[in-house]
């Protein structure tokens, strides 16, 4: 019954921002990390940046210093906010959640259905 639920993406002009959230909902217990992941048409889906239970961030090397990762444990929630943003940025972002949907439950792994995001003046 675990569901991500994305939003926030959209058009924006180079050296604009955007803040993307994803909210996990149903059956969910306990998150263990959160990230978001990007592709790009003719690429391969690649890691944006994460966050563990524990606070550990990391962030591919293109965007630190422009992006930043934040949660909401209360409301289960993602944040990804993008500034500075470039044409490079443009690509369908999708969040990831690993998490277990009960105490006795194993630690699986849940996608977002994708967000666009597209950079261009």
């Amino acid at each position: 019954q675990v569901h991500l639920v994305e939003s926030g993406g959209g058009l924006v002009q180079p050296g604009g921002s955007l803040r993307l959230s994803c909210e996990a909902s149903g059956s969910i217990f306990s998150i263990y990390a959160q990230g978001w992941y990007r592709q790009a048409p003719g690429k391969e889906r690649e890691l944006v940046a994460t966050i563990t239970n524990s606070g550990n961030i990391n962030y591919e090397e293109s965007v630190k210093g422009r992006f930043t990762i934040s949660r909401d444990t209360a409301k289960n929630t993602v944040y990804l906010q993008m500034n500075s943003l470039k044409s490079e940025d443009t690509a369908v972002y999708y969040c990831n959640v690993m998490g277990a949907a009960g105490p006795l439950r194993p630690v699986l792994t849940y996608w977002g259905q994708g967000t666009q995001v597209t950079v261009s003046s």
